[in-house]
């Protein structure tokens, strides 16, 4: 079996809110509450220091969070601002105490959570490289060989001997990066820090934490970059409001953070109290919802990926020959593009009670956007028999189709086409060469 790098039991951390009782999470905050005591006279409190102990209200950061990591494993951290990952990092890099429950850590870590941690700002480049080698127990001779490498990857040379208090949040960022990463750690735990680097740093940053991860060693990892957990990690929790509430496959960890950091949207539209409508009524729309491949009900739905509409209605009478046409536009009412099945020469059964009809689409051909839909059905003759623009809206949110790592992206482009390359060249042997079919990794 393989050695357990990480193991969390039970895990909670409750904090005070306002000034009652401030907590002490760090060597700096105790030192810095005992000169504070100097001040009360004889150890007693003044009235207002009376006044600051009362009770006060407490919420739980982290609540009852357990799980493992294997020695080799990557780890992606997802969920929304505010629902525990930073704490729980900072818990398992021994920055803060937990109230609650306990963390075994087998190994040497190395922890990039926020720009300037384990820096002392008076000090050079070069010194805190030296600082933070000797931090993590590493002797002098192991820091000599890693440094040239450490300095060359964060590019800044120049100011390698300059203290880092006069360095930018981005030069800060690059030289803790390259030091956690190269300094030879058994884990690595990287928070959402990365995201203040340039575009070419964080890719070479991913590049170096793939190396790092193929290399052996355990990475935690948390990201918004959902291309880079899915490249990265091989198994991903979720966490919602301190609680953990998913530990698994990286691809349902991201539905399910899709779905809460896209609250706002909803997976199944009530139509039957709609009065912007038109039509005549013969029949009418009640309902309108999203599935993806597997028939669960989404909000939103990745790059790229399989996406069922699902059309629930009622009829009065018979309508022969039903139409249906739902129409994909901006935000600002664009029209993209219609889903007719007029166009496909689709035959509907007469609608002359309640049913569904489903429109499945093989790969949503849109970015990242907001995108909202609206749908109409007529008779053969074409009369119309309801429409509601706006009926619903769906999310398509950003994923890693390609498996490459990077995130399809273009400048003002709304609409996302898969494509297949080749080449012929006339001076090989090998005339022809498929280099790539991309786009079929989510249908």
């Amino acid at each position: 079996m393989s050695t357990i790098a990480i193991q969390v039991e039970n895990l909670s951390k409750q904090y005070k809110i306002g000034l009652a009782q401030q907590r002490h999470d760090t060597l700096r905050d105790q030192l810095t509450a005992g000169f504070k005591s100097l001040f009360h006279l004889n150890g007693h409190r003044s009235a207002l220091g009376a006044q600051r102990s009362a009770p006060s209200d407490t919420f739980w950061a982290l609540k009852d969070i357990s799980f493992e990591v294997k020695e080799g494993e990557v780890v992606g951290i997802i969920g929304r601002n505010g629902s525990g990952k930073s704490t729980l990092l900072k818990i398992l890099s021994r920055i803060t105490e937990p109230t609650e429950g306990r963390a075994r850590i087998q190994g040497r870590v190395a922890s990039l959570l926020e720009v300037g941690t384990g820096f002392h700002p008076e000090l050079t480049g070069r010194e805190n490289i030296y600082l933070n080698g000797a931090i993590l127990g590493m002797k002098k001779a192991e820091i000599d060989r890693n440094f040239d490498e450490i300095v060359a990857f964060s590019e800044i040379e120049k100011f390698i001997d300059t203290p880092v208090k006069r360095y930018s949040t981005g030069m800060y960022v690059r030289l803790a990066f390259a030091v956690a990463a190269h300094l030879e750690p058994e884990i690595l735990i990287v928070d959402e820090v990365l995201a203040v680097g340039d575009t070419a740093f964080q890719k070479k940053c991913l590049g170096k934490m793939g190396d790092v991860a193929k290399g052996g060693k355990t990475v935690l990892f948390v990201s918004h970059n959902i291309a880079a957990i899915q490249s990265l990690c091989s198994r991903c929790l979720v966490l919602d409001g301190g609680v953990q509430k998913f530990n698994g496959d990286v691809k349902e960890a991201i539905s399910l953070y899709v779905q809460q950091f896209n609250g706002a949207a909803s997976s199944c539209y009530d139509l039957s109290l709609r009065s912007d409508r038109s039509g005549e009524g013969g029949a009418r729309f009640t309902s309108l919802s999203f599935e993806d491949i597997t028939g669960t009900e989404v909000s939103s739905i990745p790059i790229g990926s399989p996406l069922r509409i699902c059309l629930k209605f009622e009829s009065k009478h018979q309508v022969r020959r039903p139409q249906i046409n739902i129409t994909f536009n901006t935000s600002l009412g664009q029209r993209l593009f219609r889903l007719f099945t007029l166009d496909q020469a689709v035959r509907l059964p007469d609608l002359n009670s309640n049913g569904t009809v489903i429109c499945e689409i093989p790969s949503i051909p849109l970015l990242p956007a907001r995108y909202y839909l609206s749908i109409s059905v007529t008779d053969g003759s074409g009369n119309l028999q309801d429409e509601i623009n706006t009926a619903a809206f769906l999310e398509v949110v950003t994923a890693d189709i390609f498996g490459t790592g990077c995130l399809p992206c273009g400048s003002g482009d709304l609409i996302f086409v898969p494509s297949r390359w080749t080449a012929q060249y006339k001076n090989h042997k090998d005339s022809y060469h498929d280099l790539a079919e991309a786009g079929t990794k989510g249908a």
